[in-house]
């Protein structure tokens, strides 16, 4: 596993009304503060990917469909530098994946559906200064 990455296998909890899933805690051991949180989506089979941020730490999870997860540790003074993580999550693996600063990411929906995502990143997105290299 890439040097200061963290994922938290997420709980499902299924009642005759529906389910409920928590994703991120204040007293989670991957929770370091909150930035904000935003939704996205992906077409079948379409890839965003590469970029690293140089101040913000995502909190990235799938609730609907199913997403590659690929991550690329460039931190030449990391003890994992070069290493490539790939991790499949979304509706048939639920799970949350805290991404550190430097280490590159992008992810792709497989299957035949869009995928929805969610990040929790630990600082709000700057418009006039946006951390995004990539």
């Amino acid at each position: 596993m890439i040097d200061g990455v963290k994922t938290k296998n997420l709980k499902v909890i299924p009642d005759e009304r529906g389910w409920l899933m928590e994703i991120l805690r204040c007293d989670d051991e991957l929770y370091e503060k909150f930035g904000q949180l935003y939704f996205t989506t992906t077409y079948p089979g379409v890839v965003k990917a590469w970029h690293l941020h140089q101040k913000q730490r995502d909190n990235f999870t799938c609730a609907y469909g199913m997403v590659k997860v690929a991550l690329y540790d460039a931190r030449k003074n990391s003890p994992s530098y070069g290493e490539l993580n790939e991790f499949f999550i979304g509706e048939k693996n639920p799970r949350i994946i805290s991404i550190p600063t430097f280490v590159y990411h992008g992810f792709k929906a497989i299957g035949d559906n869009t995928a929805f995502c969610i990040n929790i990143p630990n600082n709000p997105y700057n418009y006039t200064e946006p951390d995004e290299l990539g």
